[in-house]
């Protein structure tokens, strides 16, 4: 049971300094971040300043931490753990933050780093400055080894502290009615997603008679940064290669000069490590082993697909009743959220944490893992997740030319199965996404 609310310690002072975070990447690398940033703050006894979201060419989103989430709820229901402000004092506004030596990028920190690494190299900056500035923090605390409490304050702020603003609530509530609009009951975690608005799933749902409905959502974690980033290559010959490299030219520079000056594994070798994100048509197949048959009702989240509805004709034609956001609510709904990817990623975190049944296509994705982490946090063990073994997958697609479809869904379900197994967080691995662990959760006997 979840117990990441339960503190055993006094508020920090916060008086070695201020904290200022600016957090790269998309919604699921913000969220992250902010949780390793008020570790930090409580590590190194700062004041946090609520941390800002830096602009990005792939996201293109200008959301900041009050668009996406609830601000005071943040910093009210942290004030037993750390010290935060909403800016900097006055004093230190002026200050050219680069100039004294107080700004300090992602390069300079390496991924997964111990809190050592910060007492030694981030808390001398504190004091002697006053502030500090993480520029494009990210993944940049580790998991092991790491003190008790601060692991479980990890915990809390993740699944008690951010919750999301309360048009993402409203509009994610009317996409759980809409989604399950025959359900008997309210879904074990509609309250915990959507808030007060988890009432008005409950008010419409009683007026219905209709046979329960159930929903299996699937991330399909196939947009073309993912697919560019990936080094694979997709079945569209010579004018996907050219689009992927103009892509990576753009967006990744750094990977696209790797890829001319050393010699990387070819495509193929990356796909039989396992490496390359399952397809839009090899989800559809896994699935229909798996015995998700046309009646399904699926949801699927993710945002542009890369090659369109070309590519999703596959998942269309198994599965008639499948359902996007984007055509669940109306142009008027979505209006509000139009080109904020951050806030839509909201919404189908919400679609997916809520749904009966889990698929993901890419196990490296943070929207997969913090959806399946938060499904273990609160599903009470009944929220089950597919998580696929790409490797074994990659085996069964690519060394098969012809297979018995009997023997197909057996060799699927095999290297699903494999992957189900129950158990308490591997040391060194995410919090997020396996909270199955002391400082997380508690024996409910």
């Amino acid at each position: 049971m979840p117990c990441a609310d339960q503190r055993n310690w006094e508020p920090s002072g916060g008086n070695n300094g201020y904290i200022l975070v600016t957090a790269n990447g998309g919604m699921n690398q913000q969220r992250v971040a902010i949780c390793n940033a008020v570790v930090l703050a409580r590590l190194l006894n700062a004041t946090l300043v609520v941390p800002k979201f830096m602009y990005s060419s792939v996201w293109r989103d200008v959301s900041q931490f009050s668009d996406i989430y609830q601000e005071e709820h943040f910093i009210n229901y942290l004030t037993p753990d750390i010290r935060m402000v909403k800016e900097l004092p006055n004093r230190l506004q002026s200050l050219d933050l680069e100039a004294i030596g107080s700004v300090v990028t992602d390069v300079d920190i390496p991924k997964e780093s111990k809190p050592s690494f910060y007492l030694k190299n981030i808390l001398p900056i504190l004091l002697r400055n006053g502030v500090v500035h993480l520029l494009g923090f990210g993944n940049r605390l580790a998991f092991d080894p790491i003190p008790f409490q601060l692991q479980r304050l990890r915990c809390r702020c993740n699944f008690h502290a951010l919750q999301f603003a309360p048009k993402i609530q409203e509009t994610g509530a009317l996409l759980l009615r809409r989604l399950l609009k025959h359900e008997g009951h309210s879904g074990p975690l509609d309250h915990y997603l959507v808030g007060p608005y988890a009432d008005s799933i409950m008010k419409e749902k009683r007026g219905q008679s209709a046979k329960a409905s159930r929903y299996l959502a699937i991330h399909l974690r196939f947009e073309i940064d993912m697919v560019a980033h990936s080094l694979c290559e997709f079945g569209g010959g010579e004018e996907e290669r050219q689009e992927l490299e103009k892509y990576r030219e753009i967006h990744f520079p750094a990977l696209a000069h790797l890829k001319k000056t050393t010699k990387l594994p070819s495509p193929a070798e990356i796909r039989s490590e396992g490496l390359c994100p399952l397809t839009p048509e090899e989800a559809v197949l896994m699935l229909a082993a798996l015995g998700f048959n046309r009646k399904t009702h699926v949801f699927v989240a993710g945002a542009q697909i890369y090659g369109g509805t070309r590519r999703l004709g596959a998942l269309n034609s198994l599965y008639p009743y499948l359902v996007t956001k984007e055509n669940l609510l109306s142009a008027t709904e979505l209006e509000p959220f139009k080109n904020f990817s951050s806030q839509l990623a909201a919404l189908d975190f919400i679609g997916c944490t809520a749904a009966n049944a889990f698929a993901m296509t890419d196990s490296g994705s943070q929207l997969s893992s913090l959806v399946s982490g938060y499904r273990i946090y609160y599903g009470g063990g009944k929220m089950p997740t597919i998580r696929p073994n790409k490797r074994r997958l990659a085996a069964i697609f690519v060394k098969n030319s012809t297979i018995e479809w009997k023997v197909f869904e057996q060799r699927v379900r095999k290297a699903v199965r494999q992957t189900k197994h129950i158990q308490s967080r591997p040391k060194g691995r995410s919090v997020y996404r396996y909270p199955r662990c002391k400082e997380c959760m508690c024996p409910t006997d």
